[in-house]
């Protein structure tokens, strides 16, 4: 008699219930008569993958229908996730309670629901693969006992174990890794392995973050060793032979001051019908090979990562600042990107070179801003002095270029960057906002320029490439956008498939208002993040067409690969050769260089946050003026001059019954007082977490 498996497994687990059925118990039930084993286990594997049942660490149960789907775990917070799908990148939110434990990059199943808000919404049902076990907390007392209240993975403090005797106290900021995990992440079971100090510093606290996240300053000992030797080798005359030599060329950097890798030079030349813009990369590509022990190691990194006063390098200091930094006075190898542009700043030609230059001048943002804004002293003379009569040109040609930007209708995004003051003891006694200067946004016209060259180069060549692309707004993005433009009573003349350029006159709109930072911030937030890819499919936000990274291979590694593919077509390669060599290498790059950027700027972000709340601990009880940035339910957050952000919680306002429309307003039906996004609000600082990051507020006048 022929057995159908499925009906059996479905009427066992049925009759189970809740309680899970092992493997062993399902092949116990059903072993008799002509029981075909291989065709009972394809059956459960079958039932699993369709969702029709779920296999957890007791045992199979019911699914819930609907084929399930393989994502990994990107992101937790102390009461949800996210997860992505590992075939289509779709995000898929996953509420605390449907997280079975789940640690950042498991592999895990997921079982889609109906969602109660605009993102997916799912379950996950079975975690296939271990990925995580390591995070960071706070130690904190519970009656007595000493336990670890972990920083995102979850809400409740765990108890752990201390083989290494180290000396722990109430308010310490550890790292610890998880030894046994149970079904919801307050069961996991975990040890500590290292105590980091106080978690009243921010210091600590952002080195806590940086552990966490897996990233370290450190490199393995046979990535040193690879450094060490390609730089002390320095540059022989056999490696400069066949190269464009450009050395007679009046080049120099521009960077910030305390810039240590430099690795971008400038040089700009007038013609009969405009400019011939030269941009110097360092040729990184030279000294990191595929697959040397420093590649491996970028490849893994993906990118440097910027926090407070400290750097997270991609290639170790004996490359970044060394033999790759394209430093004053210093022959350097470099990939030269030489673009012919005419009187209106459109590119007519463009030049892919691997070349040698010798960069004039160390230029500071600052001292270049002094320069164009008529306050030139002696010293700066002199430091200038070879490169004086270019800053004249490349202001011309850069204010043309930032014209040409506005005018395809590329949006003008303000937002609020922080700046920080660290002292010696590595404490924040400063926040301000950042502002940016016309040298800084000079520079960053020309990287766009070489960048877009450099897809051109990509997609007119047919080589497998890494770009950086950014697709349109979603629809729902969109909607919301709009209802905020309402709540604001902004006029605005956009569809359901809006044009860059009417984002942008929206922005303009808002200029010198009010409303500026509020919208500055809602556009934002309605954009797409941006990403790599191996399809050249554009760039919104910048309305072009062709764009990729090229211009930051010391810090970032999609530059680094289409270095490495560029050169190798440059050098002789075939188009259809560099696909076969480099086809499975642009897809592995973007998706890892796509990753790892995400990882860092969250990273920043906490760290920062760490750094602010330092900051405002100094100055509880002082007045701060500040604008609504966001309504809630509990509450309202408020952005500061300053640049800092804090929570004025309902507790600590005038008493009453609130109200929130869920966007723009927040209503006191008691009093009748409303507190809109966008007005301006005096406050007193009533408190700081370091370790969190967060800070609160109270009414100034309360």
């Amino acid at each position: 008699m022929k057995q159908d498996y499925r009906k059996m497994i479905y009427n066992k687990l049925k009759a189970s219930g809740k309680r899970p059925v092992t493997f062993k118990e399902l092949v116990k039930s059903f072993r008799k008569g002509n029981f075909d084993f291989d065709k009972f286990a394809k059956t459960v594997d079958k039932m699993k993958k369709k969702g029709e049942i779920v296999e957890g660490k007791m045992g199979f149960t019911l699914g819930k229908g609907g084929k399930l789907k393989k994502c990994r775990v990107v992101r937790l917070h102390k009461s949800f996730g996210f997860v992505k799908n590992v075939d289509t990148g779709e995000e898929v939110f996953i509420p605390g309670k449907h997280l079975l434990g789940a640690m950042p990059g498991d592999i895990v199943m997921v079982q889609l629901r109906e969602s109660r808000g605009d993102s997916p919404e799912g379950e996950v049902v079975s975690i296939e693969e271990e990925n995580f076990n390591r995070f960071s907390g706070e130690i904190v007392d519970e009656f007595g006992k000493l336990k670890i209240m972990p920083d995102v993975i979850s809400k409740y403090a765990l108890d752990f174990v201390n083989p290494f005797g180290l000396e722990l106290h109430e308010g310490d900021k550890a790292i610890a890794v998880i030894t046994r995990r149970g079904e919801k992440h307050s069961e996991h079971r975990c040890e500590i392995v290292s105590c980091l100090g106080s978690s009243l510093k921010a210091a600590v606290c952002a080195l806590g973050i940086v552990e966490a996240a897996g990233l370290t300053p450190v490199f393995p000992a046979e990535v040193i060793d690879e450094a060490r030797r390609v730089s002390s080798a320095g540059i022989s005359d056999e490696e400069k032979e066949g190269r464009l030599d450009l050395r007679d060329l009046p080049i120099f950097t521009i960077d910030g001051a305390d810039t240590k890798d430099i690795d971008d030079a400038i040089s700009v030349q007038r013609t009969d019908n405009g400019y011939i813009l030269g941009v110097h990369i360092a040729d990184v590509s030279h000294y990191v090979t595929p697959r040397s022990a420093l590649d491996n190691e970028a490849f893994q990194r993906g990118t440097s990562v910027y926090y407070a006063n400290r750097v997270i390098p991609m290639l170790p200091a004996e490359l970044s600042n060394g033999i790759c930094s394209l430093n004053p006075q210093e022959d350097r190898l470099a990939f030269t990107c030489l673009t012919e542009l005419d009187n209106a700043g459109n590119i007519v030609s463009y030049k892919f070179a691997k070349s040698v230059i010798r960069s004039r001048v160390k230029g500071v943002y600052s001292e270049i801003n002094d320069i164009f804004d008529g306050f030139v002293s002696r010293e700066l003379s002199e430091k200038y002095a070879e490169v004086m009569d270019q800053l004249p040109l490349m202001k011309e040609l850069a204010e043309i270029l930032c014209k040409k930007r506005i005018a395809r209708g590329a949006p003008q995004i303000e937002t609020s960057e922080s700046a920080l003051m660290i002292n010696e003891d590595n404490v924040c006694v400063g926040v301000g906002e950042y502002t940016r200067g016309f040298a800084q946004e000079m520079i960053e016209d020309f990287m766009l320029t070489a960048n877009e060259c450099a897809a051109r180069f990509g997609k007119d060549n047919e080589l497998p490439f890494v770009y950086r692309v950014h697709e349109p707004p979603s629809a729902e993005k969109i909607e919301g956008l709009k209802e905020l433009l309402a709540g604001l009573d902004i006029m605005y003349v956009m569809g359901d498939d809006p044009k860059p350029k009417q984002l942008a006159e929206i922005l303009e709109m808002s200029k010198n208002t009010d409303a500026e930072k509020i919208i500055n911030n809602a556009v934002l937030r309605s954009m797409s993040k941006a990403k790599y890819d191996t399809e050249p499919i554009g760039h919104y936000g910048l309305v072009l067409e062709d764009y990729a990274h090229f211009t930051s291979p010391i810090r970032r590694y999609p530059d680094l690969s289409i270095h490495r593919i560029m050169s190798a077509f440059l050098g002789g390669m075939t188009a259809e050769e560099c696909r076969s060599r480099f086809n499975k290498f642009v897809y592995a790059s973007a998706d890892r260089s796509t990753e790892t950027e995400l990882t860092a700027m969250q990273t920043e972000r906490a760290c920062d946050d760490c750094y602010k709340a330092e900051y405002m601990m100094g100055h509880i009880g002082e007045e701060y003026e500040g604008v609504i940035v966001s309504v809630t339910d509990f509450g309202m957050f408020i952005e500061l001059d300053n640049t800092c952000e804090g929570l004025l919680h309902l507790d600590n306002m005038p008493e009453g019954y609130y109200e929130c429309d869920g966007m723009m307003k927040l209503k006191n039906f008691s009093t009748g007082e409303e507190y809109r996004v966008g007005e301006r609000f005096r406050v007193k600082v009533l408190g700081a977490n370091v370790n969190s990051g967060k800070v609160d507020f109270v009414p100034a006048d309360m």
